[in-house]
């Protein structure tokens, strides 16, 4: 039966065992090569990384000069590797990704001062292949096969190498204080480092040789200090495989959480959210708490961002219809913004065709399917409102007779309850005959000053000399009949912005209209409509 290697560190500790030759059965040996890939260990080039960030900028600086040094055709695999030295004397190279090691019967003689000794394996002599020192270890095969599947199968794999004493493994300089912490987790459940850039070399170490306890471990370390947007950054962007992701689950959640919180609202921090790369941009637009003014500055945020991001037509369209389109929630945006979706360039027309469809869809069916999908997990959020700092509307237009709309505008009972005892909730803006209107509920005081009541107005948004006289109707849904009531109706000429409307829509004290027996709530929900025409003359 095959061991259960994900299981916590817990349990008993074999710290006594580590490199005794009384409780050992194999030595193995360990290869250090010039190369500075991994901050944050002894003697490699991203010694001194104080901190994440110094980290996360020293790998960046590594991956690009590796990928220029791979197109000029001078890149080596030359990291994490082991060599195998049997009878054939063959030579077996694994890259840093995955590394595979392999027993070798007779090790090389390696003097204590880092040269090579005497081979016949001339490819030792290559510059990639250069030793700078041997470091040797006793292990137990047992304790370090009982949690890393690496060593398992190095120690079971049923070939004649599995039964020498000595293997060989070739890491970096700068990961050889990573390897040697893992090594001593393995016997000892326990780390003697709590800096951040040494964790991440200890979580990297630990993902190359499948030591899911020691991830866990690490993840549990990190999430215990202080995060910051480039922590939280480099967190998202760790290249653990997909068998070891779990371990790391909660470090990357917290992650998400951070950024999602920090940039909770994307209007006052935009300037500074155009920098954040990929990763964090879908950590911001999953969080159903975003404060925006509505869905369509979500929208128009992601393609100003895609754009500045992805300058290529091409590239930008990948990036925006398999990454952020679908975290753009369409069902709340307005049609006005969903007219201008299907005309963009930027998005494929075939998936904004469909994008749009689907809201439409869902703005037209019933109130009870509404709340089902967005209760749906399925949905993954698609039809859940964020915290809009202006309520979403339903609108339909008329062109004939007259210039006619009608926008109805839903309250849930919680949100009522914290008008109370001054407040205002404003709606998204709707347009007709190309004037800017939107609705605002109130608490406020009657005419008289004797109790509190819920009011509804109707405003335009322009301001100027601009006059345009309207008709319009306020109704509200009411039990048991379902309908809407008419409450009052006028005409009102908007000029300069102003605005119109009755304090007291309901005629009644405000424990009256939210009392649990209350007419105008029905699932908990107030239903308001404003029926607008502008009458040719």
């Amino acid at each position: 039966m095959d061991p259960d290697f994900s299981r916590a560190s817990g349990g008993p500790s074999y710290e006594f065992a580590f490199n005794s030759v009384n409780f050992s059965d194999r030595v193995l040996r360990i290869e250090i090569a010039p190369g500075d890939d991994a901050p944050g260990a002894k003697g490699g080039a991203g010694e001194g990384c104080s901190s994440v960030a110094d980290w996360a900028r020293h790998r960046k600086r590594r991956r690009d000069e590796l990928r220029r040094e791979k197109e000029c055709g001078k890149y080596m695999l030359e990291t994490a590797k082991v060599k195998v030295e049997a009878e054939e004397r063959d030579t077996y190279e694994e890259t840093s990704e995955e590394p595979v090691a392999m027993i070798e019967e007779s090790p090389p003689d390696v003097g204590q001062d880092g040269e090579d000794g005497e081979s016949s394996d001339s490819s030792l002599n290559m510059e990639c292949n250069q030793v700078l020192r041997v470091k040797s270890i006793y292990i137990s095969s047992a304790i370090l096969a009982a949690k890393s599947p690496f060593f398992y199968k190095l120690f079971s794999n049923g070939m004649k190498e599995s039964d020498q004493r000595h293997a060989t493994l070739r890491i970096t300089a700068s990961e050889e204080n990573a390897l040697m912490e893992l090594l001593s987790f393995i016997y000892s459940g326990k780390l003697t480092t709590n800096q951040p850039a040494l964790l991440l070399d200890i979580l990297m170490m630990s993902d190359k040789f499948e030591v899911v306890s020691c991830m866990r471990h690490c993840s549990q370390l990190l999430r215990s200090l202080p995060m910051t947007t480039e922590s939280a950054l480099l967190y998202l962007d760790l290249p653990s495989s997909i068998s070891m992701a779990a371990a790391v689950q909660p470090l990357t959640d917290a992650a998400k959480e951070f950024l999602a919180n920090k940039y909770k609202d994307l209007t006052k921090f935009q300037d500074e959210a155009m920098n954040i790369p990929l990763a964090g941009i879908e950590a911001i637009l999953w969080s159903d708490d975003l404060q925006v003014a509505s869905e369509d500055a979500v929208y128009d945020f992601v393609i100003k961002w895609a754009r500045a991001q992805y300058p290529k037509l091409e590239e930008r369209r990948e990036i925006l219809g398999t990454h952020l389109l679908p975290l753009v929630r369409f069902s709340h945006m307005t049609c006005r913004k969903l007219r201008k979706v299907l005309a963009c360039n930027d998005v494929d027309h075939e998936q904004a065709t469909k994008s749009v469809t689907d809201a439409l869809l869902y703005k037209a069916d019933a109130p009870h399917r509404q709340r089902a999908l967005a209760a749906d997990v399925l949905a993954y959020g698609k039809y859940t409102e964020r915290a809009y700092k202006y309520r979403p509307l339903k609108v339909v237009e008329f062109d004939r007779p007259y210039p006619q709309c009608i926008a109805y505008l839903d309250l849930k009972r919680e949100e009522c309850t914290k008008l109370f005892p001054s407040g205002r909730i404003y709606s998204q803006a709707f347009h007709l005959a190309g004037q800017g209107f939107f609705l605002s509920a109130h608490c406020n005081m009657d005419q008289q000053g004797a109790f509190h009541c819920f009011g509804l107005f109707l405003g335009m948004q322009e301001k100027g000399s601009t006059s345009v006289t309207v008709d319009y109707e306020f109704a509200a849904r009411s039990r048991p009949s379902g309908e809407f009531v008419s409450k009052y109706k006028g005409y009102y000429t908007f000029t300069g912005g102003k605005a119109v409307g009755y304090r007291n829509l309901f005629a009644i004290p405000w424990p009256s209209f939210m009392a649990d027996d209350s007419l105008f709530f029905i699932n908990g929900v107030l239903h308001l409509r404003a029926e607008l025409t502008i009458k040719q003359p």
